[in-house]
């Protein structure tokens, strides 16, 4: 019959490959063994080469007849020499998803808005059926050790919960529901028994002889446990944009790609995104000359596709900086002026100048054509205020990230690329422009000791390790009367920035959630001193909390707190770079909880590109900490950030899963972990 012979030369195609190559015939496997007793060690490995063979025959003899039923009795065009990518685009193109040619697949939009009667129970079961079917597909193409799970005679793993959004039953096919557990512990305790109704697919996989389960070597090691967020608080997932979606001339940068990127992003459950308005792209050739067109377009597409906006007030320039892939430099009227007067940039010992920001120095001081830094700050953020109002009144904008220094952070410009910094340099002190320095002279002569009006000549370079400097060493003069003084004006200068620019940002944005970022500089964080946080102007030696005052000052004005680093692993950070002594989870812990003591709201994004489950798993357990006793969680995340790497399939599948969790949602695949788990503590 024809359909026996497209099935026999399935069976073959599989089964000739594992021949080619064989130099000359081979005797029987009895014989081969009998063989193998006398020929002690070679005749051993000959052996268990025999045995890996079967059951590699036995797996693609397994696959063969999948496809061949999925072709005969469910009208599935699949090529004979069809891969699993082609069955799983096929089962997705059933489903009504549109599947792109690089394996991109979302619901199509007439799908997802014409409406569906409800389901009876009965198509209900068939749902749960075909939603596993893939996953059934996957895992038995993939993994011979579940072959010997093909046994009759077994109990039935319970199946798991309907998943969301449920695919329409597969014609003439039903199959028990499998729930993703680890091979080791199906190995243990049960295994999978395939039921076949009436008229369905015949059972050619239970005729396969048997295997002993000791032969089946682990070839998948188990994931290590992982919690269940099903249920948690919803935490809302936002991806920040490209930095230069919006160019110089105004237009929306690829703006056909960016909604069908928006697209997906949607139909995965993202709640928003985050776009940088940058100062030198909106006010670049005349003081008060806004340009808000490029932002008009993008804001009226992000509002069509139904998403919310996070905006940052971006004050610095954008390129130099890791993840910089465009260069958007300080307004050309405001470098004009830097030009004159070099000053109103940061300055390190050697006096080079750094334009990535303005000097916290000239925050009151009239030197960019008659108004101050924070007069400029308050009149950039309420023109956009004006011009975006009815974003503001439908609830579109979500939150304003007010940028208070370098890469938008509330920190010194201490680690430049452009200087010459690598990481883990400890950074140096950028107080060395005039007006900073004035401010270091009155606060030295109010404390009564004129000489400690000068930066620390001890502090070493921007490369440099703690312990070889005479200011951050272990007892070192970072410690000392002298260092005590200093380190507190550094710091307090920031502080005081930030509280001038948030009065000013409360006015201009009345009634709207505002928020600060604060960089996560876990380098060094092992050492008594934590020199490049020092640097940075976060005064947090061992025995001193310095984020505490940070946390005071943004309560004052209603602000949230944005940290960093939340997906770094200490231990991994101690694999790659061991002499940084880093610890990025007791810097998060320490941060988190500051802000929390102090009663404000705490959201988070990841410090580096993070797709893999490891990275996603540890930013949950920073989001949601484990049995908190007063329940807190993060306000939000956001997700760095929107690049083609993250839409390639294997990124955004761990991706939309973790979106998922983030929400409270159960999936799939942690199901039977969780039983797993439970019965193990029984």
């Amino acid at each position: 019959m024809e359909e026996d012979g497209v099935k026999e030369e399935e069976e073959d195609y599989y089964l000739e490959e594992e021949d080619e190559g064989e130099e000359e015939p081979r005797p029987p496997l009895q014989q081969q063994q009998q063989v193998g007793v006398g020929l002690g060690r070679r005749g051993r490995a000959r052996e268990e080469k025999e045995r890996t063979k079967l059951r590699e025959r036995q797996r693609r003899a397994i696959t063969a007849r999948i496809l061949a039923g999925l072709r005969r009795h469910g009208n599935y065009n699949l090529r004979v020499r069809a891969d699993i990518n082609e069955v799983i685009a096929a089962l997705a193109r059933e489903a009504g998803w549109v599947v792109l040619p690089d394996g991109t697949t979302f619901p199509s939009s007439s799908s997802s808005s014409v409406s569906q009667p409800p389901p009876t129970h009965q198509q209900l079961q068939f749902q749960r059926s075909s939603a596993s079917l893939g996953l059934i597909i996957i895992i038995m193409i993939s993994s011979p050790a579940l072959l010997f799970l093909l046994q009759p005679g077994r109990p039935s793993i319970a199946a798991p919960p309907l998943p969301s959004s449920p695919a329409p039953p597969l014609r003439g096919i039903s199959i028990s529901p499998v729930a993703a557990r680890p091979i080791s512990s199906l190995r243990s305790s049960s295994s999978i028994r395939i039921i076949s109704p009436p008229h369905a697919l015949p059972d050619p996989l239970l005729s396969l002889p048997s295997m002993d389960t000791q032969e089946v070597p682990d070839l998948l090691p188990p994931r290590p446990p992982e919690r269940d967020f099903a249920g948690t608080p919803y935490v809302p997932v936002y991806v920040m944009l490209p930095l230069g979606v919006v160019n110089g001339n105004g237009e929306v940068v690829d703006a056909d790609v960016l909604v069908g990127q928006l697209r997906v992003l949607k139909a995965a459950g993202v709640d928003g995104v985050m776009v940088d308005c940058w100062w030198g792209n909106v006010e670049a050739h005349r003081p008060q000359e806004y340009n808000w067109t490029g932002y008009k377009r993008l804001f009226h597409m992000i509002r069509e596709l139904k998403l919310k906006l996070q905006v940052v007030m971006s004050f610095h320039e954008c390129g130099g900086n890791v993840g910089d892939d465009v260069s958007i430099p300080l307004p050309h009227w405001v470098t004009e002026i830097g030009r004159s007067n070099p000053d109103i940039y940061f300055t390190d010992r050697a006096g080079r100048r750094n334009t990535e920001c303005l000097s916290w120095g000239i925050d009151k001081e009239r030197v960019l054509q008659g108004r101050t830094g924070v007069e400029v700050y308050f009149d950039y953020m309420r023109s956009f205020r004006v011009e975006f109002d009815e974003y503001f009144e439908d609830g579109i904008i979500s939150e304003i990230e007010i940028g208070l220094g370098a890469c938008g952070e509330l920190r010194y410009p201490s680690y430049p690329a452009k200087h010459g910094w690598k990481y883990p340099g400890i950074g140096e002190f950028q107080c060395y422009d005039r007006y900073l320095q004035k401010s270091l002279r009155r606060a030295a002569e109010a404390r009564g000791h004129t000489i400690w009006a000068r930066a620390p000549d001890s502090a070493g370079h921007y490369n440099s390790e703690p312990n070889l400097t005479g200011f951050f060493c272990d007892g070192g003069d970072y410690d000392s009367y002298y260092g005590r003084f200093f380190l507190n004006w550094y710091s307090q200068v920031l502080v005081d920035h930030a509280d001038r620019v948030l009065m000013l940002a409360r006015l201009a944005f009345e009634g709207s959630d505002i928020a600060v970022k604060v960089s996560g500089v876990h380098w060094w964080y092992k050492t008594a001193s934590h020199a490049a946080e020092l640097t940075a102007g976060f005064y947090n030696p061992c025995n001193r909390d310095g984020y505490a005052s940070i946390a005071a000052v943004l309560k004052k004005h209603g602000a949230a707190l944005n940290f960093t680093c939340v997906e770094l692993r200490t231990m991994d950070q101690h694999e790659v770079f061991p002499e940084a002594f880093a610890d990025p989870e007791g810097l998060v812990w320490q941060v988190l909880n500051a802000a929390w003591d102090a009663g404000i709201p705490v959201a988070s994004e990841n410090a580096l590109p993070c797709y893999d489950r490891d990275g996603f798993n540890k930013i949950l357990e920073n989001a949601k900490p484990l049995n908190d006793p007063d329940g807190r969680h993060l306000l939000g995340f956001t997700y760095l950030r929107l690049t083609k790497v993250l839409f390639e399939r294997a990124n955004f599948l761990e991706f939309e899963r973790f979106v998922k969790r983030m929400h409270g949602e159960a999936v799939l695949d942690l199901q039977c972990l969780s039983i797993q788990v439970g019965h193990k503590k029984m």
